[in-house]
């Protein structure tokens, strides 16, 4: 009885000993996934003068938004001319993107703290479908996905389909988000690659709006 004692002590023992083993490695597993995450979502941003940076992207700084027309969610027509004299930030994004939804709730915030001032986002979707223009079920698929992100963000700007027929114009869109500041004259101010942070955000815009930094 007592070696029945021993034996099932030292097997409790070796079982807690690979439990916590296996917790200790899927901690360390966890922290390194977000520690890689957090790192991949630290923006890039473009400066004004060219650098090592994609060339189309590093030419848009400074000359005029290439204009485009988009249609929205209810199947309008949007052109970026309609907003000629607007400081705009044109944010490209896509449902499937986990910074887009970190920065969702910043531009809804910022939508609704600067846009009585006149300045205004345009939301624009790329989910890099490779959709065809007669893809009716495909288009209808992305439109209910965007959608449903929209209506649960509470996202009262603009929001455009089919932005990847703008990654050319547009620098090649090669992280999502990517978002544009453009201001009254039109011309593009700032570009940012990826995540940055709320402030980040807030001080482009204000320079698209002309204020002081």
């Amino acid at each position: 009885m007592k070696r029945n004692t021993i034996v099932i002590s030292i097997t409790l023992f070796i079982l807690a000993a690979f439990a916590w083993a296996g917790w200790a490695n899927w901690m360390y597993r966890k922290q390194a996934a977000e520690h890689a995450l957090a790192s991949a979502s630290h923006a890039e941003l473009i400066p004004a003068s060219p650098g090592d940076v994609p060339p189309g992207v590093a030419s848009l700084t400074g000359k005029p938004a290439p204009d485009f027309t988009l249609e929205d969610l209810s199947g309008n027509k949007v052109s970026l001319s309609s907003y000629k004299g607007k400081p705009l930030l044109i944010n490209f994004w896509a449902t499937w993107c986990g910074p887009c939804k970190i920065e969702t709730p910043w531009l809804v915030e910022l939508q609704n703290e600067y846009g009585p001032k006149g300045f205004q986002i345009i939301g624009i979707s790329a989910e890099g479908d490779d959709l065809k223009p007669d893809d009716k079920e495909g288009w209808a698929h992305d439109k209910a996905e965007i959608s449903k992100f929209v209506k649960r963000e509470h996202m009262q700007y603009p929001v455009l389909i089919n932005g990847d027929s703008l990654a050319t114009p547009y620098g090649g869109l090669e992280a999502m988000p990517t978002s544009v500041y453009v201001d009254k004259e039109g011309k593009v101010v700032a570009m940012q690659l990826g995540i940055s942070s709320k402030d980040d955000m807030e001080a482009h815009i204000r320079k698209a709006m002309g204020e002081r930094q």
